[in-house]
């Protein structure tokens, strides 16, 4: 694909081209009807700097960025300035916070630049974080800060290339101007260091987009986000002017939407991902990782950790409960999109595609964890079930557990005891927090379950390095550990973006083992423990 220029970038902006807009032009806060978005500029910063990019990203959308002017890209990407066809807007959406619907919410503190056309029919929409207040940013201003900014870049990109659905981040710009946050809603604000990302997806529609309209009866604008929706993101289905054939083409929008979520909640487990604030309005239309605000990796194996200070005594974003929560969020947009069927039964049917797509999807990862050429219904659900709960036991990381497995010598043509129990247990020394609580049963649970691994490796007949390949394909050894973000964000505060860069460097290849970036696959120091922004974070941006 031919790379271009900022200046030569094009913009086909379909969706203020074929969507109804808010007739009200003024950037006050409201109760917008009738509109999927508004029109909105962002607001120019007085100092924007780069200090990162993904020149992966700036590839994808057709940009040439070496031979981009370095500082009107950093006035570009932090809303300063306007290029030749940007149509900039706020999206109007609702959802469901914390299980209660909270209705109008919107793009409070995200702007919509443009749609960029590249390659062959790709669109790509370059989204600003923290550019700005919108109609909809309420009480808030619109602004994002420095930390919050660096954990949504670095973990945009991270979750791509661990292969996780996800949106994209651009870039990473300064602003230059200070913003007032209450970090720990304590009543002790600071001014911090402002920041603008720029996120890249196909889309930023979210279940959300669609729940708002039904909740005020505005049926026509559902049907009208909706076939839009389906045109241009969906090309597999294929809207007649028959009303009645359409109600299939709309169950089978919801059953694809069903799927794409249950692969993408997948893969959040597989590699111990937490989203920490999975509202609707945080469900992207495509099955994709959207709005990083406080997650985190379960780096101690706890099924009911979450790392969102809002919800640590309701616990309802915890890792262990993000499946049922996913099927919760499914069920309200079947409710938002009831007007355009008036069935429930084909959401019925999609909402167990939810389930049995996401077992098939649990297995087939499960069995690439362990290293299994594939899932044995007989024995592997009783087996992963009492790893789950050994990890439980003593605290263990999840993630280096994993990886350590590979390592456990498996003798495919020898009888178990000629293994030590030494030559099990070694390897697993690493991912143990606190070894010194290891009890005597707790030791040999795990002997067994190993015993019980050996067997099942046994039967499944694949060689070891065949093992190993597996489970070191599908269990990544450097992951966006909370307290490797807050490094990056402590020396970034100081002027210094070089681990921003490192780190981005590292999570790149994240199945790899790279030399000399051991210090970036270690456990969590204890220093980190009880930390701000290492263990726990707010919804505070």
């Amino acid at each position: 694909m031919e790379k271009k220029s900022l200046e030569e970038l094009v913009f086909d902006n379909r969706f203020v081209a074929e969507l109804p807009a808010d007739k009200d032009v003024s950037n006050s806060r409201r109760q917008v009807h009738g509109a999927c978005y508004s029109r909105v500029n962002p607001t120019p910063v007085s100092a924007p700097q780069l200090i990162a990019h993904s020149r992966e990203v700036a590839d994808l959308i057709g940009l040439d960025f070496e031979s981009s002017d370095a500082e009107k890209f950093a006035r570009v990407f932090s809303g300063t300035e306007l290029l030749d066809g940007m149509d900039p807007m706020a999206m109007c959406y609702g959802g469901h916070q914390f299980g209660n619907w909270a209705g109008q919410l919107g793009d409070g503190r995200a702007i919509n630049l443009g749609d960029v056309r590249a390659g062959q029919g790709g669109h790509w929409t370059l989204q600003l974080k923290g550019a700005g207040p919108t109609p909809y940013s309420r009480t808030a201003d619109g602004l994002a800060v420095l930390r919050s900014s660096v954990r949504e870049f670095l973990c945009s990109e991270a979750m791509f290339y661990l292969g996780v659905p996800t949106t994209r981040a651009l870039s990473l710009v300064l602003t230059g101007e200070g913003v007032m946050r209450d970090m720990f809603y304590d009543g002790r604000p600071a001014v911090e260091k402002g920041a603008v990302v720029c996120r890249v997806a196909p889309s930023f529609i979210r279940f959300g987009n669609f729940e708002i309209f039904t909740s005020r009866g505005e049926h026509d604008t559902l049907k009208q986000i909706a076939d839009f929706t389906i045109k241009h993101h969906f090309p597999d289905l294929e809207l007649t002017e028959s009303a009645e054939s359409n109600k299939k083409v709309y169950a089978d929008f919801f059953k694809q939407v069903c799927r794409s979520t249950a692969v993408m909640v997948a893969h959040w487990m597989r590699v111990g991902f937490v989203h920490g604030v999975m509202n609707t309005d945080n469900m992207s239309i495509l099955g994709l990782t959207i709005d990083y605000g406080p997650y985190g990796w379960l780096e101690d194996y706890d099924p009911d950790w979450t790392p969102n200070t809002t919800d640590a005594g309701q616990g309802r974003y915890r890792f262990g409960y993000q499946t049922q929560v996913a099927k919760w969020n499914l069920s309200w947009l079947a409710s938002a999109l009831y007007p355009l069927i008036e069935d429930a039964d084909p959401f019925y049917e999609g909402l167990e595609l939810f389930s049995s797509t996401y077992e098939a999807q649990s297995q087939s990862m499960h069995a690439a964890k362990l290293g299994f050429a594939s899932w044995n219904g007989e024995t592997d659900k009783a087996l992963v079930d009492d790893l789950h709960e050994l990890l439980a036991m003593v605290e263990t990381d999840m993630t280096i557990f994993y990886r350590e497995l590979a390592k456990v010598p498996v003798m495919v043509e020898a009888s178990e005891d000629q293994l030590r129990e030494d030559q099990w247990l070694g390897p697993l020394a690493a991912a143990y927090y606190q070894p010194e609580t290891i009890t005597n049963a707790v030791r040999q649970k795990t002997i067994d379950w190993l015993r019980r691994y050996q067997q099942r490796c046994v039967a499944d007949g694949s060689s070891g390095d065949q093992r190993r390949e597996r489970m070191n394909a599908a269990n990544p050894k450097y992951v966006l550990r909370n307290y490797l973000a807050q490094l990056a964000i402590d020396k970034a505060d100081e002027g210094d973006f070089s681990l921003v860069q490192e780190l981005l460097d590292v999570l790149r290849h994240p199945y790899t083992e790279q030399e000399g970036k051991d210090s970036f696959a270690e456990k969590r120091p204890e220093w980190a423990r009880h930390r701000p922004g290492c263990s726990m974070l707010s919804c505070s941006s």
